[in-house]
């Protein structure tokens, strides 16, 4: 018998952490008098966080272990004819899932943060913006409804906004945040488009009384077009998903989004906002399942972005902005598995990355913090002796990355590339070509930051930054320093981390993909997408799975990228270089990041402001102001100006009048007659 879960135990988990983020936001900062310290607004923070998070896994066991489910309406907020719009949660093993796993990286940032925001002036403030992220994040996956979905999807970008620009004094901060604000509002006027079509032709926002309509949204067709419908509802519902989780070519704001503290980094790149857009596809399974002109949209769009954004991993020497551009290339693996119908797939993937990509991300800061806030990896170099459990688990993350047997990683990518190679839809032989050299091209990258980091000989003295003393967004001189390993509240997390970056594929990959831990949360039409059955076919346990692993073209393709990355920052360290010189055209094109930007920045933006003053002085001023407003009381005043002299007062005037007017109508009559 299926249990129903306890609604009081499930508003916990969102309410825990917007509890600490209102009195750390508003008691803990000058809005609200500073009445709250440091220690007290980190406690009660990270205590909401842990309250959550420990909810989520009882919550999680519920469903797992005794089938436990939630789909109800907690409050209806209007009814608007037959539309409903609710607050509601939806509990089953994809909720369940996601929202541990947001709650453990979650809590995890929350303890890194005490750390790596010690000597900051925001740091108040900055704990109740991640605890309040992680609120609007939980909202997003608990909800029921498209209207709760989207109150989560835009306070998560609105948080995001925040902690981007949370430096707000530094320039290409204020200008990274409005950067991710505005590209992420072109992807959620299509996400709007999707809600309002279904609410249009559904009649509904609920999710389940949606996919009760699927079939017959399937047999209508787009007014005025000869499109089907689902397929337009399906592909602006992931118009959404491209700016929320960054993909071709609404992937500009990710990079840029660095400008943020690293703890915020790790969170929206790794459980958080980048992946709120696949969950959303997949949670709307029943609906892209009817329309294989919308899956292979996803598929391409998801290969573009593994490949090409990894290539510009490549050339980065900012520590932090090779993790991002890997988070790119790992959310394209994850939109690719979406397309190819193997969603548990890219679920499973989500989760996998969610703990190997926060520990990168957190590594990193403990690497900036060790190096005195240098981010340049061109001025590190032999780590290892000085920071070793930093070094450990970079290792461990970067080895999950990459996909090495037994590692999670390879579990959840090998996967995904399996089955796009069963996948028969249009576009996915691009696809599969896609992610098979992304696998190179992912680990050529991470071990390149990795060798550059912690191998090789030491370069901090050669740092230019070092011989002046400039200061970086905290106000630390830049001056050179022995490295140091970071204080425990920062590579406790990153030890919490490593361990499920190692065993959580092994140790779930049966039940998440093969067993029926999705049964009710995902639904596969079989008959026409038939990857997973075929991947279920050749699956014989984690252990074999890792065995063959060793000998196929991944994994070899993987080993190529590490070792011609040792080979050219280890052994010969003057070939990137000279690789470099011989092919400037396309290291160009690669650090001007195949120019999107500057073609965002000179045509869509510029010719926006052309556009825009165009319509204020010839829409604006010239038709509305001069012909409308100032044009009808001229013509007022004229017309007023010529009645107003046939009213003299004067007898003549009007005797005149009356003899003109009856010469007329004598005239006219005659003429009738005639």
């Amino acid at each position: 018998m299926t249990q129903t879960l306890s609604v009081s135990t499930l508003l916990a988990v969102p309410l825990a952490p917007l509890a600490g983020a209102l009195v750390a936001g508003i008691l803990g900062t000058s809005f609200g008098g500073n009445w709250v310290g440091r220690r007290l607004s980190h406690t009660l923070t990270i205590l909401g966080v842990l309250v959550a998070f420990i909810l989520s896994a009882m919550t999680l066991k519920s469903v797992a272990l005794d089938g436990a489910r939630f789909n109800d309406t907690i409050y209806t907020w209007m009814t608007v004819g037959g539309l409903k719009m609710e607050i509601g949660f939806l509990v089953d093993s994809l909720t369940a899932m996601m929202m541990t796993v947001v709650t453990f990286v979650s809590l995890m940032v929350h303890i890194y943060t005490i750390g790596y925001m010690e000597e900051d002036e925001g740091y108040n403030r900055f704990f109740a913006y991640i605890s309040l992220f992680t609120f609007s994040m939980l909202m997003l996956v608990m909800s029921n409804n498209l209207l709760q979905l989207f109150f989560g999807w835009e306070a998560v970008g609105l948080m995001s906004y925040l902690l981007i620009g949370f430096w707000f004094n530094k320039p290409s901060a204020v200008f990274a945040n409005m950067k991710a604000f505005i590209v992420n509002r072109v992807g959620d006027f299509g996400f709007l488009l999707g809600i309002g079509l279904i609410a249009a032709y559904a009649g509904t926002l609920n999710y389940g009384e949606t996919f009760t309509k699927a079939d017959e949204l399937s047999k209508l067709a787009f007014p005025g077009t000869g499109w089907m419908l689902i397929t337009v509802i399906c592909i602006c519902l992931f118009i959404g998903a491209m700016g929320k989780s960054a993909q071709f070519p609404l992937h500009v704001w990710l990079p840029d989004s660095m400008e943020g503290p690293t703890p915020i980094s790790a969170l929206i790149h790794a459980a958080t906002m980048v992946t709120a857009g696949i969950f959303m596809v997949t949670r709307m399974s029943p609906l892209f399942e009817l329309s294989d002109t919308a899956l292979s949209f996803v598929m391409v769009i998801g290969a573009i972005t593994a490949l090409f954004m990894g290539f510009l991993g490549v050339i980065q020497n900012d520590i932090k902005r090779v993790v991002a551009y890997s988070t790119l290339s790992q959310l394209g693996y994850m939109t690719v598995a979406l397309g190819a119908s193997a969603y548990s797939v890219a679920v499973f993937h989500l989760m996998t990355h969610a703990f190997f990509k926060a520990l990168l991300f957190l590594a990193a800061g403990s690497v900036i913090m060790g190096m005195h806030h240098n981010q340049d990896i061109r001025w590190m170099g032999g780590l290892r002796k000085y920071m070793p459990i930093t070094w450990i688990t970079s290792l461990m993350g970067s080895l999950a990355l990459i996909g090495t047997p037994l590692f999670a990683g390879f579990y959840s990518k090998d996967s995904i590339i399996e089955a796009v190679g069963e996948s028969h839809l249009a576009g996915s032989g691009f696809a599969y070509f896609a992610v098979m050299a992304s696998v190179f091209v992912t680990a050529f990258y991470s071990f390149r930051l990795y060798f550059l980091v912690f191998h090789g000989k030491e370069r901090f003295d050669q740092n230019p930054a070092a011989h002046h003393d400039a200061q970086d967004a905290h106000g630390h001189e830049s001056k050179a320093h022995k490295p140091h390993e970071s204080p425990w509240v920062v590579t406790v997390p990153l030890i919490l981390l490593a361990i499920p970056s190692v065993v959580i594929g092994f140790m779930t990959i049966q039940p998440m993909l093969f067993g029926e831990f999705f049964k009710d949360s995902i639904f596969i039409n079989l008959e026409r997408h038939p990857a997973m059955e075929e991947l279920a076919k050749a699956f014989h346990g984690p252990v074999q799975m890792a065995l063959h692993g060793l000998t196929t073209a991944p994994f070899w393709l993987a080993l190529a990228g590490v070792v011609l990355s040792y080979y050219m920052y280890m052994v010969n360290p003057a070939l990137p270089a000279a690789i470099k010189r011989r092919a400037q055209p396309i290291y160009t094109l690669l650090e001007n990041k195949y120019y999107f930007d500057w073609f965002n920045e000179n045509v869509l933006c510029r010719g926006a402001r052309a556009l825009g003053f165009g319509l204020w002085k010839g829409g604006d001023e010239k038709l509305i102001d001069g012909a409308v407003v100032n044009g009808s009381w001229k013509l007022v005043g004229w017309v007023s100006g010529i009645v107003r002299r046939l009213q003299s007062g004067y007898i003549y005037h009007y005797a005149f009048g009356m003899i003109i007017g009856v010469f007329v109508l004598m005239t006219y009559f005659v003429w009738l007659n005639q």
